[in-house]
């Protein structure tokens, strides 16, 4: 019996799985590929995501990690947006804009999938193009004026790969009143370095080689959640793997005190220069300020004035960790931090 090619729903778009599916269902179609959200990660350069947990995710091996609380609300807060947005959106550029059919899979590599947030109407009513759609913060409003910034633009350019479109549209709302609205042009040359790239993560999934251990923070803070420690448990590792790392870390410490004490020269040399002055302007122009504005030394001011600190001392509410160590070691010794700790002398040779 020979099968009927799926529909295409765009150039070189199928879908992979309908629109309304609940969170689980969601989430284990997004598992069968790479999707438009994931790009940042394979390339290493997402801030909360790293190519090892986007691995582990892939894979069904990444566990129950919790989320920023932080992330969660700027999520929800995107989603409340998206319809807005996407109205302004059609208004101000006299364009239509309608929802997907569901989850996009490239019709000749089903893995490279592609959530689109709307999709841009031509004069005959039929998609043409897509709409991505982002929530920023007011922070970010310099670099969205100057274009789509680099993740975002990765993003929008996977899903042209998916889709086969020419073109995109980016709708950013910046600090809640300000939108700012780019067009994107498909760039072949990086559609084919994309793909070159994510099919090798995605092989690597399949044949189940995972990425190395990166020194990212989100990378440092999945290891954090990870292990469960087992305690006093013990591993003998392998010494052509452990000692050549202990050593590289003894490099970079003692760079990094080198590095401390040179910036701490100069910048007593500039604090010698400013003398009693706050601000040291040179060729008409503020250079530097050294002014009387950070934090109080409560130390020196309650020997100072210790009729003050008596009169602005306050008690606050704080958990009494001490007492939780004494009484409830189990549950106390579950939410400590991992620290590493390497001995000055190692004597693991």
């Amino acid at each position: 019996m020979i099968s009927t090619p799926p529909a295409l729903v765009t150039p070189t778009g199928v879908i992979a799985a309908p629109a309304g599916l609940d969170r689980e269902q969601w989430l284990d179609a997004r598992r069968a590929g790479v999707g438009g959200s994931d790009i940042a990660a394979v390339l290493g350069m997402s801030k909360y995501t790293s190519p090892l947990e986007l691995y582990l995710d892939k894979v069904g091996e990444l566990g129950d990690v919790p989320r920023s609380p932080e992330l969660v609300e700027a999520a929800f807060w995107g989603h409340q947006h998206e319809p807005t947005i996407a109205s302004v959106f059609a208004e101000r550029t006299g364009l239509g804009v309608v929802e997907g059919p569901g989850m996009l899979a490239h019709v000749e590599r089903r893995w490279m999938l592609a959530n689109v947030d709307r999709y841009v109407l031509d004069e005959q009513a039929q998609p043409s193009s897509l709409l991505e759609i982002k929530t920023r913060s007011a922070y970010q409003l310099d670099e969205w004026l100057l274009g789509v910034p680099d993740g975002p633009a990765l993003q929008t350019h996977w899903y042209l790969a998916v889709t086969g479109y020419r073109h995109a549209h980016v709708a950013a709302l910046l600090g809640g009143n300000r939108l700012i609205i780019h067009r994107v042009e498909r760039d072949e040359s990086l559609v084919e370095h994309l793909v070159e790239i994510v099919g090798r993560f995605w092989q690597n999934v399949l044949d189940r080689v995972p990425p190395p251990v990166d020194g990212s923070e989100a990378t440092e803070s999945l290891l954090g959640h990870f292990y469960k420690v087992r305690s006093g448990a013990v591993t003998v590792a392998d010494p052509s793997e452990v000692l050549p790392l202990l050593d590289r870390r003894r490099e970079l410490k003692a760079r990094e005190a080198r590095t401390d004490a040179e910036l701490r020269e100069v910048d007593n040399r500039l604090k010698s220069l400013a003398g009693e002055a706050e601000v040291v302007k040179t060729q008409g122009r503020t250079a530097f300020t050294w002014k009387q504005n950070g934090p109080l030394s409560t130390k020196r001011f309650t020997a100072a004035h210790p009729d003050l600190a008596q009169q602005y001392t306050h008690r606050v509410d704080a958990l009494d960790t001490a007492r939780l160590a004494a009484e409830r070691p189990d549950e106390f010794r579950a939410h400590r931090a991992r620290r590493l700790v390497v001995p000055k002398e190692n004597t693991a040779a």
